[in-house]
């Protein structure tokens, strides 16, 4: 997998390249997370997220689906602290 971007073939057979946002290891589950985009919008305009437990010392690494409440709450909170963490930056910027 590259640094900064990878290419899935999805279900229908075609090839999906989706950009890293970032990656992070969790201290309560003791387990890898790769946060990822499309960059394709969702209806309100946003631009879709994705998250996937990973195995970045198999080669190639592996995805591999998120299936507990707890590991969605980790992410979420991961994600909205960026979020904000943005918007004061821009926010100093202005």
């Amino acid at each position: 997998m590259e640094q900064n971007s990878f290419t899935i073939v999805n279900d229908e057979g075609r090839e999906v390249k989706y950009d890293v946002l970032f990656t992070f290891q969790s201290e309560e589950t003791n387990k890898d997370y790769i946060v990822y985009t499309d960059n394709s919008k969702d209806k309100e305009g946003n631009i879709q997220v994705f998250a996937s437990i990973y195995h970045p010392k198999e080669e190639p690494a592996r995805l591999e689906a998120i299936e507990t409440e707890q590991e969605w709450k980790i992410i979420d909170t991961i994600l909205k602290t960026i979020q904000e963490e943005l918007k004061n930056n821009q926010d100093e910027q202005n």
